[in-house]
């Protein structure tokens, strides 16, 4: 019987059409022109999961306004450190996209970011008390200096009217403001980026395509056998370099590739819906993203806000995102992903996470069982006048928290993103969620710079860097002149109001 099989090479093999492959596919191509690069997508269309807008918050995380990113620690302060490092990691973002639209490599930024006030704002004495420490803690770091902070019932209208209609000038409520935040819808950006890259000499991208074995070769290439979902056809793909970038779907194929480094990860799935603003009226009133504080247990994905997006551009408000369980690791997955994901080298660090995480069980219980009564009781603490039937609920995206090994504990459950590389460099996984799409740029140079070691270190792909990012191999918050050169730069550039 005759050998149907396509067989194919290439130097890197990208797996899942995200956000995480556009970038790491583009700035590679940009590194070395000849580069030949496959990517194999398993749905019909890019960016359908994580990076999809209505799967995404959209927020362009720069720490302006996500409260999680600045602790309270023992002694009563607030640790900005994580917040620092996740605000110079949008900025490596927006220097970056600038870059692409300067050399209209991407069509014009209005197609996907936009200018939209970042807030976090809070209730009762020790919020207040808080929200107060925190805005110290990091408006006197050059890159949160334009933070505002205030009390003031007439400020607080001001800058958030629809949040403030029908409170009490003596409710104890206090909010801090950066006029610079952003809106960004991942989706089109990602699309625009794949488009691009699809039509350059020596990329290739399939779509419905699945992924069903990784096996790295004694000469450290790999071979990746792929199915063909439309056709039912088999193809083997050959390449020194593999990126598993597939959101959810990242876990299993890390298992598949059967390397060391990935022994003792599970993966702890989160769905979630967002609350949907219907009438027009109210969407117009409303121009902020504004973040609340979390409850007790609760992921990072979970922080309320009540934000606006532009997306396809038309301007929406949601009010979520809602937590809930599901099995699937996808969207669009099988319930059979998270049994399936269970193997004896995570089973004790994914029992050992449930065990220390007992709040965000209950918390995830209390989400699921939780009735349209309950979800506008939640939302009317953002907007006290908020009617049922000016919202309907939708389904958000599907996100995999990290289970890791840990010495002490067995294992602990990570709410960040995380890079796992084979120590040959061959192979590279991205795990994880929040902030995810808003720091790719920063995540795919980190890996560039561990997988691609020889080559970063030419004068050539050196100079290249530093024309796509201005900033590359220096900090932003400890120069604030050059902080302030770039934000100009990329703002003039994206077509921002700052």
């Amino acid at each position: 019987m005759p050998d149907n099989t396509i067989r194919s090479n290439s130097e890197v093999v990208l797996i899942g059409a995200g956000i995480m492959s556009a970038t790491l596919g583009l700035i590679l191509k940009e590194l070395q022109p000849d580069i030949k690069i496959e990517i194999y997508e398993r749905l019909d269309v890019a960016a359908a999961e994580s990076s999809d807008a209505w799967n995404n918050a959209g927020t362009g995380h720069s720490a302006f306004c996500e409260l999680n990113y600045t602790p309270e620690k023992a002694d009563g302060s607030i640790d900005p450190k994580k917040a620092i490092s996740i605000a110079e990691s949008f900025e490596i973002s927006r220097q970056f996209w600038s870059y692409l639209v300067q050399e209209n490599k991407v069509p014009s930024p209005d197609n996907f970011i936009k200018s939209v006030p970042h807030m976090s704002f809070v209730w009762g004495d020790k919020n207040v008390e808080y929200l107060k420490k925190r805005f110290e803690a990091l408006q006197s770091n050059p890159i949160f200096s334009q933070m505002e902070f205030s009390t003031d019932f007439e400020k607080l209208k001001q800058w958030m009217p629809l949040v403030m209609e029908g409170r009490e000038a003596t409710e104890k409520l206090a909010a801090t403001h950066m006029e610079i935040g952003t809106d960004v819808n991942f989706g089109a950006l990602t699309r625009s980026m794949f488009n691009y890259l699809e039509k350059l000499d020596g990329v290739s991208l399939y779509f419905n395509h699945e992924v069903k074995k990784l096996r790295q070769r004694e000469d450290k290439s790999w071979r990746i056998k792929i199915t063909d979902l439309t056709t039912g056809q088999t193809r083997k793909a050959y390449t020194k370099f593999v990126f598993i970038g597939a959101g959810g779907g990242s876990l299993p194929l890390l298992e598949k590739a059967n390397v060391p480094e990935g022994n003792g990860y599970g993966g702890f799935p989160v769905s979630g819906q967002w609350l949907k603003c219907t009438n027009p009226e109210v969407i117009a009133k409303h121009q902020a993203k504004v973040y609340g504080k979390a409850s007790v247990g609760a992921p990072p994905m979970s922080v309320p806000h009540i934000d606006t997006r532009v997306i396809d551009g038309e301007k929406a408000l949601l009010f979520g995102p809602f937590a809930g369980f599901s099995t699937r690791f996808l969207k669009n997955g099988s319930y059979l992903d998270l049994p399936l994901s269970i193997k004896a080298n995570n089973l004790i660090p994914m029992l050992s996470a449930g065990f220390h995480n007992i709040p965000l069980t209950r918390y995830l219980i209390e989400q699921v069982s939780q009735s349209p009564k309950d979800r506008m009781k939640a939302l009317r603490e953002y907007l006290p006048t908020a009617r049922s039937k000016d919202w309907k609920l939708e389904k958000a995206g599907q996100r995999v928290q990290v289970i890791k090994k840990d010495e002490k504990e067995g294992g602990v459950l990570e709410f960040g993103t995380e890079v796992i590389n084979t120590h040959d460099g061959t192979l590279a996984v991205l795990l994880g969620a929040s902030p995810g799409a808003s720091t790719a740029v920063a995540i795919m140079v980190d890996l560039i710079s561990r997988c691609f070691t020889d080559q970063l270190k030419t004068p050539e792909w050196q100079a290249k860097m530093k024309s796509m990012i201005p900033s590359y191999g220096q900090t932003l918050n400890d120069k604030p002149e050059l902080l302030k050169e770039l934000r100009k730069h990329t703002s003039e550039v994206l077509k921002l109001n700052n």
